[in-house]
């Protein structure tokens, strides 16, 4: 059986190859968001956060053979969970990883943390759309608060999403709350809303929406702070779509029919 970490906007696409392989696939999420998976009887998910000990109790429970690591790029403290664990027991780890995009220029801010990206952002005393999600808000609620800059962020309307914002001291007025995909116009009407000189976002790749942002920034003449995915660890096996893992998994074979 295949443990699939997912949640972004590819789990559905690689459960149902699994599926369709003939794989018996448990996805496991970080929360209940919503995934358009579909209906089938080798499918099965479950969802809420784990740590490492967590992690191995499952995959022994479940009688994991291989973990396929399809969770958002910028999640590094999971991907280090899920390879110290399929590590602890044997088990193949794959990481799906979806490609940068290259449709940026030089005019982009690029950083490589939060703390330096809100550092940058309230340099310009100009409203600051934030777009990197809920987790790690603390650097721009402070540095936005220090500076006296307004700040407004993005974030999916989901209660942890929300709790997030409260315990970073957001007020109401600051949260939008919006599932995507965002189009360009939808990008260019909140910047202009909320008169908008500069939008932080993370480097999530074509799939990930980021060309949208981009040309809306364009449009609107905003400035762009943007965080870039690191590099990845030497000796993982990295593939950036379902026709590449597919391949990869099939090599494991017989392995992968193990059912529970």
């Amino acid at each position: 059986m295949i443990l699939l970490l997912g949640g972004t906007s590819e789990t559905a696409p690689l459960a149902a190859a699994c599926a369709a392989q003939g794989w018996p696939t448990l996805i496991s999420t970080a929360t209940d968001v919503p995934l358009d998976l579909p209906e089938h009887p080798l499918l099965t998910r479950r969802h809420g956060r784990l740590n490492q000990e967590q992690m191995e109790q499952l995959m022994r429970q479940e009688r994991i053979t291989v973990l396929l690591d399809a969770a958002h790029p910028f999640a590094t403290e999971a991907h280090a969970t899920a390879r110290a664990a399929a590590t602890a027991v044997g088990i193949p780890y794959l990481r799906q990883q979806r490609r940068s995009c290259d449709r940026y220029d030089e005019a982009i801010i690029k950083v490589s943390d939060h703390r330096t990206a809100a550092q940058q952002a309230v340099s310009f005393s100009t409203p600051i759309l934030l777009t990197t999600g809920s987790r790690n808000l603390f650097p721009y609620a402070e540095s936005a608060s220090a500076a006296a800059v307004p700040l407004f962020v993005r974030v999916l309307p989901h209660p942890e999403s929300e709790a997030a914002c409260r315990e970073a001291g957001l007020q109401p007025d600051q949260v939008i709350a919006a599932r995507g995909p965002f189009s360009i116009d939808d990008t260019v009407q909140l910047i202009q809303r909320y008169h908008i000189g500069t939008l932080v976002t993370k480097d999530s790749g074509t799939v990930g929406g980021l060309p949208e942002k981009l040309a809306a920034a364009r449009q609107t003449g905003c400035r762009v702070i943007m965080l870039c995915q690191m590099q990845q660890p030497d000796g993982i096996l990295v593939y950036d779509n379902v026709a590449e893992i597919i391949a990869a998994l099939a090599a494991y074979g017989d392995q992968l029919c193990i059912n529970r």
